[in-house]
């Protein structure tokens, strides 16, 4: 697997190739830096609407509102506005990026999975067709709200959202004057008048290339309601039909000729391009409100991933031996709650996945705290004869439930009975881009083995067996954090870490087989709170070199530039930057395998998604499902977050399995100003 690593702080790429002949709003990007996308439709209509709810809740409970809402808002402008406590907390948008990232891809993934469906474009006069795959999702998206399956809200909303809006780019609606969104689309109960009969002729000829005038006239008369016919195979369609029109659509080749397409500007009605892309962002502002009403203020901002917290996640063995794992668990869970319980810092949402042999689950998700709480305390520790469990099934339901970009926290003492399914773990680590941190208690070194009284070997973690765990924690991005039973309160200090606001990472390294090293990490002055991880064995050792030249050794537990404490194989430095900023370095000497995690707090931060590009009658980008071929190309779409200075100047995708590096080069996405 290859993950990205920032060689310098907040680096990341934008690669964009050239586009391609589309036949709806272009779902991503456009060339000619005049058109509007799905995307911009998507986010813009989104932050409309997630302000204007904000808003009502502040008047509700008597706090102001300053925001002005329009077109022009951007995600950060919306999260701080919508923050009732900004000043106690760095602010992070990442959450809100990553949610509405996964709406306008499911948005663009309709032009690839159901190109060549009328009903998802409104072509060939599908009106009932096409309002029936808008109410039918829109009942799935409350459906799932009200299970708390936001992520699979989110996906089905933004498939929604395309087929409603190419309503306005396929139909004649604007022409017929109309610039308010047809508000019977998304009520089912309504009937849909004024459709042209399949015997009603409703275009002429373009003449040339001017399509200006090519609805006829009694059309636009009675307020007929008509759109466009596509095949991109036959010329065939009914007499005196429009057409959809451009150089993928046989049927505007056969009279009447052209078509009535406000795809983008160079559209056959390029010319009401912009009218129709502002009703549909209207349109999508109506359905949004349909939704709230429907489920709630603080459901739908939730819908709408409206969070500067993370996800708490635990996967905990419950067999015999896990008794006071499992007591530890309860303890840091139930302080995190209790302690962040009202503060944006809250988590915004519990997932607990118990696990031994032969039982995994039950699944909890949910956003209650009390309801996480009191799932976690019916945990008991039963059990357990043969030793290994089903850790990685337990893993794979965590991973499967969890919001992209999580992090996971897995308690075990025990070697995995599944073994066989790391790869699909794998895959779900990649395609979610999630954190596992393993909390691995007493492995047993190579060298001994545990017996009792009895001479039978006891349960616990073998190397070879801590290795599986270790290489997923890896390939996550994550720790495997090796302690005793006694000393794992000491190691969970990681999971608060992590639960603090806005913690990037600025640095990480996998060193196996173990060498003599010097790493460097830049600080900027938009870092705070800096923490260091080192986990490997006993006789690793390292020096902390500050900017200025200040060093502090790992025999120095309180030193110049850190505290440093240490739970079994984990040594944790809180780092005090103390304004230094520049190239800081880390030099560690160990001849075993060792890794290196330096976090710190700060509002800018980047998401990043695998896309590829597709050519045909909806040619554009789209989210890439799997792994990239080797030794292929990838192309990836970077969201920088937090700031709208930082820019992108440098990147590198680096192999977790070795020293592989790979350098990219950075092209603008068209139409930028739509991409930050």
């Amino acid at each position: 697997m290859c993950r990205i690593y920032t060689v310098q702080l907040f680096v990341a790429m934008v690669v964009l190739l050239r586009p391609s002949v589309v036949n709806s709003f272009q779902p991503l990007f456009v060339s000619d830096g005049n058109s509007t996308t799905h995307r911009h439709i998507t986010q813009t209509a989104i932050l409309r609407k997630t302000a204007e709810v904000c808003r009502d809740i502040a008047a509700s409970e008597g706090r102001e509102f300053s925001l002005t809402i329009d077109d022009t808002l951007s995600v950060s402008q919306v999260q701080m506005a919508c923050s009732s406590d900004n000043s106690s907390s760095i602010l992070s948008t990442v959450n809100f990026h990553t949610s509405i990232a996964t709406m306008f891809f499911s948005n663009a993934i309709v032009d690839v999975v159901y190109a060549l469906s009328e009903e998802h474009h409104f072509d060939d006069e599908t009106f009932k067709g096409g309002r029936d795959v808008i109410t039918t999702g829109v009942s799935a998206v409350k459906a799932s709200v009200k299970d708390e399956n936001y992520i699979a809200g989110r996906w089905t909303l933004g498939q929604v959202c395309h087929t409603l809006q190419d309503f306005y780019s396929h139909s004649n609606w604007v022409e017929l004057g109309n610039n308010a969104p047809y508000n019977s689309l998304i009520k089912p109960d309504q009937t849909l008048t004024n459709l042209a009969g399949v015997d009603v002729q409703t275009c002429k000829n373009c003449t040339g290339d001017n399509c200006k005038n090519n609805i006829l006239p009694d059309v636009l008369q009675q307020g007929l309601l008509t759109s466009g016919y596509f095949n991109i195979f036959s010329s065939e369609k009914p007499t005196g039909k429009c057409s959809h029109g451009g150089s993928f659509d046989k049927t505007s080749e056969r009279d009447p000729v052209g078509g009535i397409s406000k795809d983008k500007v160079g559209s056959s009605h390029g010319f009401l391009h912009k009218d129709a892309a502002n009703v549909a962002v209207n349109a999508t502002v109506e359905l949004l409100e349909d939704i709230r009403i429907a489920v709630g203020d603080v459901p739908f901002l939730r819908l709408m991933g409206l969070s500067q917290s993370s996800v708490l996640c635990f996967v905990i063995d419950t067999t015999g031996s896990m008794s006071d794992d499992i007591a530890e668990a309860k303890r840091v869970s139930f302080g995190i709650i209790d302690s962040k319980r009202g503060t944006p810092q809250e988590p915004s949402a519990y997932i607990l996945v118990p696990f031994n042999d032969p039982g995994v689950g039950p699944l909890t998700l949910t956003t209650n705290a009390d309801i996480f709480k009191e799932s976690i305390n019916r945990l008991t520790a039963s059990g357990g004869g043969d030793i290994p469990e089903l850790c990685l099934s337990g893993l794979q339901l965590a991973l499967t439930a969890a919001p992209s970009s999580s992090e996971i926290f897995v308690f075990t003492d025990a070697p995995a009975k599944d073994a066989h399914l790391k790869s699909t773990v794998t895959a779900l680590i990649e395609s979610s881009k999630s954190e596992v941190t393993f909390m691995l208690t007493d492995v047993l070194s190579s060298h001994r083995r545990r017996r009792s009284s009895q001479g039978v070997i006891t349960r616990a973690l073998g190397q070879s067996d801590a290795q599986l765990y270790r290489d997923l924690a890896q390939a996550s991005g994550g720790q495997s954090i090796e302690v005793t039973k006694a000393d794992l309160s000491m190691a969970t200090s990681v999971i608060e870490d992590s639960l603090a606001s806005a913690v990037v990472t600025i640095f990480q390294a996998v060193v196996n087989p173990g060498r003599n090293n010097n790493f460097t990490f830049t600080v900027d002055d938009l870092t705070q709170n800096l923490t260091a991880y080192v986990t490997g064995d006993s006789s690793l050792s390292f020096k902390l070199t500050s900017s200025t030249g200040v060093s502090q050794a790992s025999n120095e537990t309180s030193g110049p530039l850190a505290s440093i404490t240490t739970a079994g194989n984990l040594r944790r430095l809180r780092i005090r930057t103390d304004n230094e900023t520049g190239i800081w370095q880390f030099s560690v000497t160990s001849d075993s395998p060792y890794s290196v995690k330096i976090t710190g707090q700060s509002s800018v931060d980047f998401i990043y998604n695998i896309v590829e590009e597709h050519g045909g009658a909806h040619g554009d980008f789209s989210l890439k499902e799997s792994r990239p071929l080797s030794g292929g190309n990838a192309t990836l779409m970077v969201t920088m977050t937090g700031s709208n200075t930082v820019t992108v100047t440098d990147v590198s995708l680096l192999d977790d399995s070795g020293p592989t590096q790979v350098n990219g080069s950075i092209q603008a996405c068209y139409n930028f100003k739509l991409c930050n």
